[in-house]
């Protein structure tokens, strides 16, 4: 189709829906989709993260009456506009599935009237059985509120008549969030120094707690041969790209001296060695939190108005089997596997089947181990590295905006993205593996693209939105250890209890080792969240963090949680990256006194 084409139907198509929209006509801006289409808003239309799928719920939202009007014209989308950057102006469509789906997509560019504020959002259309162009998918995004704009760069610069230095500038900065921070953040990883650098280019004063002594200290805990199984690119930090001369696939150790720079460099108010000493309570007629925080050798009590955990991953998660305290080797979680070269010449069973358990067991072979076995208590999502890579390449030439790349992504339903995976999608990425799992297979590893059986095959996607990765393994080397034997698999039979030299199975079976890894995953965020918060806060919280929840949105994670002044930051860099910007407009908007 010519480019022209392309332009002439997403500006027909636009131009009618601001009409529906700008009027309030529900029926019409309902009438603009698939009858099975799909909405994804982003704090546009509400104050939340919302998918509707099909025509009677987007109606059913749509007319919910807000302030007394229904809710479409409440918000008052209008003023679209059509990108014609070469990145985002309209182009074809071409999506997977058993007879392909074709149309066009595009960007544009709104205005939203309640709050006022600024949007951005991305269609897909295709033809219903009339030939009418209609959309597949419609994504509206808040991207800032006019007045409050995130600021792209520091004010600090050269200007006549300036009186103090930088370094004075941020002194009184932090002491001025010390003294009253509007936001605590709890946790100093990836996820709470991109919500802080956020909030702080939006004028919100936030202070991150640390307990480890050294921001980056959680990535260089880590097992030593750990590297992050997504390109630089895509694991890309807001405002501060790597360098150039970053490896493709980033070290933890030189992940974790970045992140250590990054705090430094976006200016952020961190208080390390520190963490929460007894349960933070929530006054609903101040409308704040009472902390109290051990800091260094002094403890601390802080009044913030909104707590944000960014705790990370749970605590590791450690079977009870019977006879764990007779074995007479070396047993630990794999959290704390630090040093595989001491355990050279001897035997290593490793537990799990996940990432964790491969890098831990290609760590062992590498340092000489006499044999290593892998213990798969239940079937694993493979794939290679290389078709990893592929399936979440970025659409656009090298050298465009990480940010544009999160912007085409998230335009996605995540449920729609799910549905387009197991209608074709994933049997596709299997073919690109196909030589890879044949072979694995047959030295006994038991594959799985399910999420659960017979719910379809979602593939790795499915396993990274609805269980945070866990159940996948990313080959980056193992699988060809696991085919010439040198990573063992034992797979079929549940552990009955371990003794003073191995660990035995129900089936009476038996490996004996010298080491046992257990590669068993963290505790959910929630049990830790229960742990700091106490029941009755915790009671009034949906059961999970993170996964989607029944409309396919992420539980919890960058939106209300349930608790008033209470916030999860958690996921992937990817995920933080966008989502952390969702998080502080929802903060500057109860801030402002709009939502």
């Amino acid at each position: 189709m010519a480019s022209k084409d392309l332009y002439a139907i997403s500006a027909d198509w636009l131009k009618s829906l601001e009409v529906a929209s700008s009027t309030g006509n529900v029926a019409s801006f309902v009438g603009h989709f698939l009858s099975d289409g799909w909405l994804r808003d982003l704090l546009c239309f509400s104050w939340n993260f919302r998918t509707l799928s099909g025509s009677e719920k987007i109606r059913g939202f749509l007319s919910e009456v807000v302030d007394g009007k229904p809710r479409l014209e409440h918000s008052g989308l209008r003023d679209f506009k059509l990108e014609d950057n070469i990145i985002n102006a309209p182009s074809p469509l071409n999506l997977p599935g058993p007879q392909g789906i074709a149309g066009v997509q595009g960007a544009f560019t709104f205005t939203i009237s309640k709050p006022a504020a600024l949007g951005r959002g991305f269609f897909r259309l295709t033809q219903d059985a009339d030939g009418k162009w209609k959309a597949l998918t419609l994504f509206t995004n808040m991207q800032d509120l006019v007045g409050h704009e995130e600021s792209s760069a520091d004010q600090h610069d050269l200007y006549e008549g300036r009186k103090i230095t930088w370094e004075e500038d941020v002194d009184a900065r932090f002491r001025a969030i010390e003294a009253d921070p509007t936001v605590l953040i709890v946790g100093g990883g990836q996820a709470g120094l991109m919500s802080a650098a956020r909030l702080r280019r939006l004028g919100i004063r936030a202070l991150v707690i640390e307990k480890n002594a050294r921001v980056g200290d959680s990535w260089r805990q880590r097992y030593p041969n750990l590297t992050l199984h997504t390109t630089a690119y895509q694991s890309s930090i807001i405002y501060s790209p790597y360098p150039t001369t970053f490896p493709k696939y980033i070290p933890k150790g030189k992940l974790a001296n970045f992140l250590d720079s990054y705090a430094v460099d976006q200016e952020l108010c961190i208080w390390l060695s520190s963490s929460i000493v007894s349960t933070p309570v929530y006054d609903s007629s101040s409308a704040r939190w009472s902390v109290e925080v051990q800091h260094g050798d002094r403890k601390v009590f802080l009044k913030p108005k909104h707590l944000v955990l960014a705790t990370g991953n749970g605590s590791p998660r450690i079977p009870a089997w019977n006879g764990m305290g007779e074995f007479q080797g070396a047993l630990y979680h794999s959290n704390f596997h630090k040093d595989a070269e001491k355990f050279r010449g001897k035997r290593v069973v490793v537990v799990g089947a996940g990432n964790s358990s491969v890098d831990i067991c290609e760590d062992f072979v590498a340092h000489g181990a006499a044999e290593v076995t892998m213990v798969q208590r239940s079937a694993s999502c493979v794939i290679s590295l290389t078709t990893l890579e592929k399936i979440f390449k970025s659409p656009f030439p090298d050298g465009t905006p990480i940010e544009e790349a999160d912007f085409r992504r998230n335009s996605m339903p995540p449920a729609f993205l799910l549905q387009l995976k197991i209608s074709g999608g994933t049997q596709h990425t299997k073919m690109l593996d196909k030589e890879l799992h044949d072979n694995l297979r047959k030295v006994g590893l038991n594959l799985t693209w399910e999420l659960s059986p017979g719910s379809g095959e979602v593939g790795v996607e499915g396993f990274v939105l609805s269980r945070q990765a866990s159940g996948t393994m990313i080959d980056v080397g193992c699988g060809k250890l696991i085919v010439e034997g040198k990573v063992k698999i034992k797979q079929g039979q549940d552990i009955s209890h371990v003794d003073k030299d191995g660990i035995v199975f129900k089936d009476g079976s038996k490996l004996s080792a010298d080491v046992i890894v257990l590669a068993t995953g963290y505790e959910s965020i929630m049990k830790a969240t229960r742990t700091l918060l106490g029941n009755e806060i915790t009671e009034q919280l949906p059961p999970e963090v993170c996964g989607l929840d029944s409309e396919g949105e992420f539980n919890q994670s960058y939106r209300p949680s349930g608790h008033p002044g209470l916030w999860f930051a958690a996921g992937a860099f990817l995920v933080s990256r966008f989502f952390s910007k969702h998080l502080g407009l929802q903060i500057l908007a109860r801030e402002l006194g709009i939502a």
